[in-house]
């Protein structure tokens, strides 16, 4: 079946046949969610909590993100925009992914927000919005991906340029050492797909043991600052951003503070491959975002309290201030690289996940004809029980976006700029959604066995506050008067973007994307009310 005109209609799946089959290991919930859905199962589902919060954890790496997103922040008002930023991202992300949670009880299928919205939206609108949902969120994937390929590559250069005071960092070393990264991660997520879950269970120790790795010699090595100039004393961002109002340099380095909370939807697309999906996704993207923002916060802390000086960390050569407070603190170019090695190494773990995921959305998206090349896209290999074909295609549109950085280092970060943009858009959609249908007509809705209940409508409402402010504050320069070299051109990159789309759809997409798809041969339950 699939929605068309409003209505629900019966049609053949656009994808090779499968014959249904039950995945190892999976419940018999599961097997109800997935009728539910109108998906046939796939995949093997081998991710259990434990593995999904390993997923997941590790693929935000927040308190590594800490350190490598922090500049912005730091140029619009120190650390008291670090500190209090973090927090009010950390509750922000916290209300937006239960939000997403209750949703993906509900619905807990790959495609994710798309599919929440054909759900949840009015008929007539449903189609649309469900495809402008699926478009935002493939662009925000795909471009995190890219972002962490380049943090690790720029951060191994500073390193270089550490230890060589003679190394330029030419940008094209950059993204040769981007596609070597780039080259670890598609391997992991092809020949190793099947040791994934294992492979993100021993990360999980890595980021928890990494942690500690830095904190403590950070706290007993460097120079400590007041409490005053970690709580209290905001820094005129005029003499580092030129804002003149402390507010809007505020809300301009939130920007920082968003990067570490990225990805929390990302177990929502790994959903048809984990074990009692309605339960487990969403309590690991809880239990995520409360290890992580823990996590995250008291690495914020350590980190202001251990800069030193605000300006010589900003202007370091290296490219990264946090490279300058650890050398500050070991005064030795041995210990710096030693205490920065964690971080390049679980930012580049991180981005198994992404590609994991971004592949995931892109193969989901796929399968209901919401894609050019869509029947290429949602192929499924046999043998390996992977969607090969779109994890090559993810793994070869972030090569061609890393080839950007040769070109303009501030070009790239426009891209990089795009995952809070793509992905908190395709956020708000689905939750702005689900609190006009929980407003207006609450029993209407089948909830999954894991909902916020009463508070619902109250942590809807505060995370749709929380995405319109983020969204607005990611196309901001993060310091003005603006030039070509300091404009932020994610507004530019993602309008464009999204105008491509609408040029796609209009010509071919509304003809043949007609809502999420009802595959032959699975029987529908009645969990899609409109």
């Amino acid at each position: 079946m699939a929605f068309k005109d409003g209505e629900l209609s019966v049609e053949e799946s656009p994808v090779s046949p499968h014959r249904l089959t039950i995945a190892a290991g999976s419940t018999s919930q599961d097997q109800a969610d997935m009728a539910g859905v109108g998906k046939k199962q796939r995949f093997t589902r081998n991710f259990g909590f434990i593995s999904m919060l390993g997923f997941t954890t590790t693929m935000m790496c927040s308190w590594e993100a800490v350190f490598f997103s922090n500049s912005t922040a730091m140029s619009n008002g120190g650390s008291v925009t670090l500190v209090y930023g973090f927090i009010f991202c950390f509750f922000g992300s916290l209300a937006t992914a239960a939000s997403l949670a209750e949703m993906v009880s509900m619905f807990p299928t790959s495609g994710g927000q798309y599919h929440f919205v054909a759900m949840l939206a009015p008929k007539k609108y449903s189609v649309f919005l469900s495809w402008i949902t699926g478009w935002v969120s493939t662009i925000g994937w795909n471009a995190n991906s890219a972002a962490g390929v380049f943090f690790g590559a720029t951060m191994i250069q500073g390193l270089l340029v550490l230890n060589d005071s003679n190394y330029g960092a030419p940008r094209w070393q950059g993204t040769l050492i981007m596609w070597a990264a780039l080259l670890l991660v598609l391997i992991v997520n092809t020949v190793g797909a099947k040791i994934l879950p294992k492979i993100e269970g021993f990360i999980l120790i890595i980021h928890t043991l990494g942690f500690f790795a830095v904190l403590i010699p950070l706290v007993y090595l460097a120079p400590h600052g007041s409490a005053a100039d970690v709580f209290k004393n905001f820094i005129d961002a005029g003499d580092t951003s030129g804002y003149s109002s402390g507010g809007l340099a505020f809300f301009v380095g939130i920007i920082s503070t968003n990067l570490p909370f990225i990805g929390y939807d990302g177990p929502i697309h790994m959903a048809e491959e984990v074990v009692n999906a309605s339960t487990i996704v969403p309590w690991s993207m809880i239990c995520t975002i409360l290890l992580n923002g823990t996590l995250g916060l008291a690495m914020v802390i350590a980190f202001c309290f251990c800069l030193g000086d605000l300006e010589t960390a900003l202007t370091s050569p290296t490219g990264y201030d946090f490279i300058e407070v650890f050398y500050n603190a070991t005064n030795s170019t041995g210990g710096t690289s030693a205490m920065t090695a964690p971080l390049i190494t679980l930012v580049i773990c991180a981005t198994f996940g992404f590609l994991a995921s971004s592949s995931r959305q892109t193969w989901a998206f796929a399968r209901d004809q919401g894609l050019p090349f869509s029947n290429f896209l949602s192929h499924v290999n046999t043998r390996t029980a992977l969607p090969l074909n779109a994890v090559i295609f993810c793994a070869t549109v972030t090569a061609i976006i890393c080839i950007i950085n040769i070109a303009s280092t501030v070009a790239f970060n426009a891209i990089v700029s795009l995952t809070i943009a793509g992905l908190y858009t395709s956020y708000f959609i689905p939750i702005t959604l689900l609190a006009i249908k929980r407003s207006r007509e609450p029993s209407s809705i089948v909830w999954g066995p894991w909902t916020l209940g009463p508070a619902g409508l109250i942590i809807n409402i505060l995370s749709m506050c929380f995405l319109i402010i983020s969204i607005v504050f990611s196309f901001f320069p993060p310091v003005v008067p603006v030039t070509l070299i300091s404009m932020n051109w994610s507004a530019l990159v993602f309008g464009g973007g999204v105008i491509i789309g609408l040029v796609f759809y209009a010509i071919w997409g509304r003809k043949n994307y007609h809502g999420p798809i009802f595959e032959r041969g699975v029987m529908p339950t009645d969990q899609y009310g409109q």
